[in-house]
């Protein structure tokens, strides 16, 4: 299924927000260590829930949740104490019960520290299959789904 019609006249978002780097995040040769990357996309996840209008508590209270069931990170270039971590996060594929969720990270400098994808899946927490999102739903994450080109240009 194409996206393109669905995104005409739809303004593309990213969530973008920043993060301090603090000395528990320093692993013993003194840049952050790998699994900060991690837990770095939960806060992105968590906010890109928020800000299509479906806050984790409230899902989880209509009975179903977000899962990861992929995780792939590409370091670029090392961050330390003291920087201020620019974190962009966007949809590139938004299917029935699954998103391809992309992150960039960006140090002080604006240079590309680390990218990231991650495949989320929606699940029922009753069965623990696979929820399809509904058409409403669908609709609250289409102004973040876009390829890199579109994002950079």
């Amino acid at each position: 299924m194409s996206l393109s019609g669905d995104l005409k006249g739809a303004q593309m978002q990213k969530v973008c927000f920043e993060l301090e780097v603090y000395s528990f995040h320093i692993d013993f040769i003194g840049h952050v260590n790998n699994i900060v990357y991690v837990q770095w996309m939960e806060i992105g996840r968590t906010k890109l829930l928020e800000a299509v209008g479906m806050p984790l508590h409230e899902i989880l209270q209509q009975g179903f949740a977000p899962v990861l069931v992929q995780t792939q990170i590409t370091y670029k270039t090392p961050l330390f104490l003291g920087d201020r971590v620019q974190v962009e996060l966007w949809l590139s594929e938004l299917r029935q019960a699954s998103a391809v969720m992309q992150i960039h990270f960006y140090n002080t400098q604006r240079t590309l520290a680390a990218e990231a994808w991650q495949k989320g899946l929606f699940v029922d927490r009753t069965t623990l299959r696979p929820r399809r999102l509904q058409s409403e739903e669908r609709a609250l994450f289409l102004p973040y789904v876009h390829s890199d080109e579109a994002i950079n240009s």
